[in-house]
């Protein structure tokens, strides 16, 4: 068998890279502005010289993170994009999410990856619903955050309120750094409160550029600004009296979380963020394996596969595999051993990948992101490491699927197509795809957390593999896992089914609770439990 060939660079070389690297994902409600913000980050980074705008309008081209059709169309984030830059003396990781919460399993998965997240909240909308799910899940996982109270040049809600009610709902404390003078709708710049200066932002020419800043000192801001400038003065400092003096040690246990204030499409106060991630996001540490032993930072390589997408190159349709690196140094050649399987993997081709846009990688340290194309062989959840011993990390969890419907090839002709596709959707954990005797391989049935997801599958089906699909909705509502596969003949009836997922789980399905309730009394031994990560009760 061929042994993985591990790949060394010095502790100290190893921990120093790992020191540069800032890690993170941006959420927020869809329309909140996190694809604008994706880009101006990347503007102010130097990576590109324009941002583009996220449904390409006013002359300005699209922006380089939504790739995918539906997403230029929609002008929704669906996919998940990866993008590093340097930024000063660190090296960014920054992972976009998909906003809508019909993608809310792949966004999971991301934030598995980072170590600190970025919550963007609508000046005018305050908290979204979507935003308090992704919250939670950064709660769940301990990952710090910071928020960025968005499109303050647009009519919004009163700075103070915002705060309160980031106390009142989410039970973190804000920290404001910044703090608008002018009302949301009169955008006049911020006041730094770290240096006690007034930052005054100058528009650019639709906002497809850096915006020029001009720092003035308190006095000549009071001067010139007059009772706005008292008044943010006085809001700040009330703020600050009542507990939101800035610490990082309470940002970093998550208790607290930095504010600042600005409007990404206008590229108004995306240095101040940028500066804070450099300052205060966490490091890479060491990960837990699936033992709870953490994997040292300068232990050999390791990096787990968090994320599958193909067709990011339509010219080729490959399949890029993104992996969060762990531990040690990755090199480009390197044979590295899938834990999952116990096989090498050959990594000759890996790439950096910035949206659509690519360039090969050589090196990477923990932290990092890489893109390992041709990646057929993994899988979301799978562990890959070179030297011995072998080492894994916990898998990711699926979300409790709420949607159900048989998928059906259209063109009958296309079948081979069309099997090609469940299985390459089913890889990327598009959409759940399970499986019955009852059905047959001909007909499975795609589960998903909300019905976009379909859409997506389908139109994918479509473009991708040429072979269109017919869906028929199901009935089911309520989903258990059946933890006793012996007991599938007392589940299976008119109103339940159970069927099998990729992973091997037995999923029951009724088409409501009072199914479910009147199977628990006909037969209270069957062993059913809740799905993780987004079951119902």
């Amino acid at each position: 068998m061929t042994t993985a060939t591990p790949v060394t660079a010095s502790s100290a070389a190893v921990l120093t890279e790992a020191g540069r690297r800032r890690t993170f994902a941006v959420i927020s409600h869809p329309d909140a502005g996190k694809s604008t913000m994706t880009e101006a980050l990347a503007l102010h980074a130097k990576v590109i010289s324009e941002a583009g705008a996220v449904h390409g309008k006013a002359g300005r081209r699209g922006v380089v993170s939504d790739w995918m059709e539906m997403e230029k169309a929609r002008g929704i984030s669906i996919t998940s994009a990866a993008l590093q830059f340097s930024y000063r003396d660190c090296v960014i990781n920054l992972l976009d999410t998909p906003g809508h919460a019909d993608f809310s399993e792949d966004t999971y998965r991301v934030l598995s990856a980072v170590d600190c997240a970025v919550m963007l909240l609508d000046a005018a909308k305050g908290l979204e619903p979507q935003t308090l799910k992704l919250f939670d899940v950064c709660r769940y996982r301990g990952i710090p955050v910071i928020t960025f109270i968005n499109k303050w040049d647009r009519p919004g809600r009163d700075a103070l309120d915002l705060c309160d009610e980031i106390v009142d709902r989410i039970g973190l404390q804000p920290m404001p750094l910044t703090w608008p003078v002018g009302d949301a709708g009169h955008f006049r710049g911020v006041l730094d409160r770290r240096g006690g200066h007034f930052v005054r932002y100058q528009r650019t020419a639709g906002g497809a550029t850096a915006a020029a800043e001009e720092h003035l000192p308190p006095g000549q801001a009071e001067a010139e600004e007059g009772a706005e400038w008292a008044r943010a003065c006085e809001e700040a400092e009330l703020l600050a009296a009542s507990g939101g003096e800035f610490e990082p040690a309470r940002f970093l246990d998550a208790t607290a979380t930095p504010v600042l204030f600005g409007s990404a499409v206008l590229n108004f106060g995306v240095r101040h963020l940028l500066d804070l991630l450099v300052e205060i996001a966490p490091r890479p540490t060491a990960r837990p394996d699936v033992e709870g032993t953490p994997r040292e930072l300068d232990a050999p390589f390791s990096a787990f596969v968090f994320k599958v997408q193909t067709g990011m190159d339509p010219a080729h349709r490959d399949q890029v595999a993104f992996a969060r690196v762990c531990s040690g140094m990755f090199e480009r050649g390197m044979i590295a051993t899938n834990s999952t399987t116990g096989k090498p993997f050959a990594t000759k081709y890996a790439q950096q990948v910035f949206g659509q846009q690519r360039s090969t990688l050589d090196t990477a340290f923990p932290g990092d992101v890489i893109g390992l194309v041709n990646a057929t062989a993994l899988r979301v959840g799978d562990t890959l490491h070179s030297g011995k011993p072998a080492v894994r990390f916990p898998g990711l969890p699926s979300f409790a699927p709420a949607h159900f419907a048989v998928a059906r090839p259209a063109d009958l002709s296309r079948s081979k197509q069309f099997r090609k596709g469940i299985e390459q959707l089913e890889s990327e954990g598009v959409v759940q795809v399970l499986r019955s005797l009852r059905r047959g391989d001909g007909a499975p049935v795609f589960a998903a957390v909300g019905p976009m997801q379909f859409e997506v599958a389908a139109h994918r089906l479509d473009a991708e593999f040429k072979s269109p699909v017919r869906l028929e909705p199901l009935p089911y509502t309520v989903v258990r896992r059946l933890a006793d596969p012996t007991q599938r003949m007392l589940v299976d009836g008119n109103r339940s089914e159970v069927l099998t997922r990729t992973d091997g789980a037995d999923l029951a399905l009724f088409v409501d609770s009072t199914a479910l309730g009147v199977l628990r009394r006909l037969h209270p031994d069957v062993r059913l439990e809740s799905l993780v990560a987004g079951a119902d009760d």
